[in-house]
């Protein structure tokens, strides 16, 4: 037998906090309403307090986001937010799934893409008690069907209660679904199960999904105002079709003022009124810029008008206290018009200070606004610089809803950053994604980027330091390695500068092997590359280390072992399941397998539990979801000869099954081989 031993230690893989009086929020507050706000290809430097207010003082053309300004006063900025691809579908996945893109089932350009049915922002927030909606852009219903019965994974068929909005991707790229405008005509947009695009005369969706949205929050409050809400507020601007409001936005705001939802036939909301797609904001009106610049000034206007009225409604159902907010965009700013001509967004350098756009993992495709308010429990006025991801909101808002998240998730808690307890997010940033063509050869751009070839891209953050590899063509292919913190232009690789960064080019290549599962719905050159093997730290000796936990868990839990003292560890002499007892329901084995032979292995799991089980940081098998927990498992992978970590959690919701564990590998040399374990001495 060639797989010889396990090993097991206390090394836990770098997991995230958990709702414990171990960490930073106190459960026994009122847990807080949430709102997601995500925008479509708005740049990181379209806000005004992160680059247009410096144009300003420069005195370059600029516009202005003065509600959005303030909610960072008010809150913290994360300057260093990623997107885990550098464009719509896979990064939408990622925020909901609490999966990076080395994890999630939905990568590069796959549009429609039915979202798996697993744990997810909503369904965890419903686990905890919390009515859920999403008004706005889904886009991740299922290429099969054409109705809210047909599509697989309908939003109501992913734990929201409610939903309002375009299904489909291609449909947001009007912003008036009712009529036909440029180059798209009207599109489809639901309430519930009910398509209603015919009524929607003359409205606009960045005021239509804000009229509605503040409806949801005020009916809410009236029928349910002791359930606290998530929200899912996803505007399909200002990216795609230069359509812009019919009339300016109605003063005031929250609950008299502001944009209003109607529900009538032909007059949905207030500002269905007017010639569609012609109002231009006052302030950029006179400006001589080019039509399309004025269009797309007005439409990030039109969203912080929208923003503001959202925190006025807050203010004035005297729930503004209690509601956290989040503010950002699913990726870097686009350059597409939909029929109104030639746009470039290098007119007011939406990308910032940074190189790239949409679809480049440069900084400027991947790096977001990301503003989060919470009065009185987020410190405001703050910025935090640590590098964070669109995987870590469900861990985050998991802790704040009281619940451990789930066992499988790649994100860590951003709450120790936000309360102010740690500047430091100890977190993952992985990125992956492919596309056949350049970057935009922008003068604003470091010529060396201008019309670099895209292909297949790759980042990671490892000690501080950001790896980025393009159009890769083999794992040999070296990364260029940034100090974004100081360097956000990245005009300066450090990589082969001195034995740091030829030590950590080769930690980098070994880490992305380790982080991730191939897919093959989006094969890369280093899919087949064998994962590298570790060095033990000490003796062995025969047998298993196990931590017992008695949880409240609905699924499958993290258990951070290093933190959380278990309620007995044993030491067993195989990898099995140990006989039942009321006293706990959740074991973690942590340790080594020990290959004697380079290459492809294939994992067979049985067990009568639901189970989690990670190599390295590798998602092996999943089925910590009770809908999707069969008890048998398979996976591939490809291992270098040595030693490798395993951590595997079960969970046995049902006492009364009796408990059965078996693991077995084939490869090299191996026929369903019984894994023989050890443990540190």
């Amino acid at each position: 037998m060639k797989i010889k031993r396990i090993v097991f230690s206390f090394l836990a893989l770098n997991f995230l906090c958990q709702p414990d009086p171990l960490f930073g929020f106190n459960q026994a507050e009122k847990k807080p309403n949430i709102i997601f706000i995500l925008t479509d290809d708005l740049g990181y430097g379209d806000l005004g307090v992160l680059f247009q207010n410096q144009r300003q003082v420069a005195g370059k053309p600029h516009h202005r986001t003065p509600n959005l300004d303030e909610m960072a006063r008010e809150g913290m900025i994360l300057t260093r937010h990623y997107v885990p691809a550098p464009v719509c579908a896979p990064s939408r996945a990622t925020l909901l799934l609490g999966l990076h893109q080395g994890h999630a089932a939905i990568r590069n350009n796959q549009f429609d893409k039915a979202l798996p049915l697993n744990h997810n922002l909503a369904s965890v927030l419903k686990e905890a008690g919390y009515a859920t909606a999403l008004i706005g852009k889904y886009g991740l219903q299922g290429q099969e069907g054409d109705s809210p019965t047909s599509w697989e994974a309908y939003p109501t068929k992913r734990g929201f209660d409610y939903f309002f909005g375009y299904v489909r991707h291609r449909d947001g790229h009007n912003h008036y679904p009712a009529h036909d405008v440029a180059n798209r005509g009207p599109m489809e947009l639901y309430d519930g199960n009910r398509e209603i695009s015919a009524a929607l005369a003359g409205c606009y969706t960045t005021d239509l999904f804000t009229a509605r949205a503040k409806r949801y929050i005020q009916d809410h409050k009236k029928g349910n105002p002791d359930q606290p809400f998530f929200m899912y507020l996803a505007y399909d601007t200002p990216h795609a079709g230069l359509e812009i409001p019919s009339m300016p936005y109605p003063s005031g705001g929250g609950t008299n003022g502001g944009v209003q939802y109607l529900g009538e036939n032909g007059k949905y909301i207030n500002t269905a009124t007017g010639e569609i797609n012609s109002f231009i904001h006052p302030e950029y009106r006179r400006e001589e810029w080019p039509e399309v610049q004025r269009r797309f000034a007005s439409m990030v206007r039109r969203i912080d008008d929208a923003i503001g009225d959202l925190i006025h409604l807050l203010k004035d159902l005297q729930i503004d206290n209690e509601t956290l907010i989040v503010f950002t965009s699913d990726n870097g700013p686009h350059h597409e018009s939909y029929g109104y001509g030639t746009y470039d967004p290098i007119f007011f350098e939406s990308f910032g200070n940074l190189d790239g756009t949409k679809r480049d993992t440069w900084e400027g495709g991947i790096r977001v606004p990301a503003l989060v308010r919470w009065p009185g429990k987020i410190p405001a006025g703050m910025r935090n610089d640590a590098p964070s991801g669109f995987h870590d909101w469900l861990p985050t808002f998991a802790e704040i809803s009281g619940l451990r998240p789930p066992a499988n998730t790649d994100g860590r808690s951003l709450w120790p950053i936000l309360s102010g307890i740690s500047e430091e997010h100890d977190g993952k940033v992985y990125i992956e994604y492919q596309v056949n063509n350049e970057t935009k050869s922008y003068p604003a751009f470091l010529e060396s980027k201008r019309g670099k070839k895209r292909g297949e891209m790759q980042v990671l953050y490892l000690n501080g330091y950001k790896g980025i590899r393009y159009n890769i063509g083999s794992h040999q292919d070296d990364f260029s390695i940034f100090d974004t913190k100081s360097d956000p232009g990245e005009s300066q690789d450090l990589a082969g500068t001195n034995g740091e960064f030829v030590a950590l080019q080769r930690e980098m290549k070994k880490s992305v092997l380790r982080w991730r599962m191939p897919n093959s719905s989006a094969e890369r050159p280093y899919d087949n590359e064998p994962i590298p093997a570790i060095e033990p730290e000490r003796e062995l000796a025969k047998g298993i280390k196990v931590s017992k936990y008695q949880l409240d868990a609905p699924w499958v839990p993290f258990v951070n072992t290093r933190l959380e003292p278990a309620m007995e560890t044993l030491v067993v002499p195989a990898m099995q399941a140990l006989p039942a007892e009321s006293s706990f329901n959740t074991l973690v084995y942590e340790g080594f397998i020990e290959v004697e032979n380079t290459g492809e292995y294939e994992l067979s799991l049985s067990c009568s539990a639901e189970l989690v089980m990670h190599l390295h940081e590798a998602l092996l098998v999943d089925q910590g979801h009770p809908a999707i927990a069969s008890g048998n498992g398979k996976a591939r992978v490809v291992l270098q000869k040595g030693l490798h970590p395993i951590r595997l959690t079960t969970l046995y919701a049902n006492s009364r099954v009796a408990p059965h564990l078996e693991l077995k590998w084939t490869g090299p040399e191996v026929s369903h081989a019984d894994l023989e374990v050890y443990h540190y001495k």
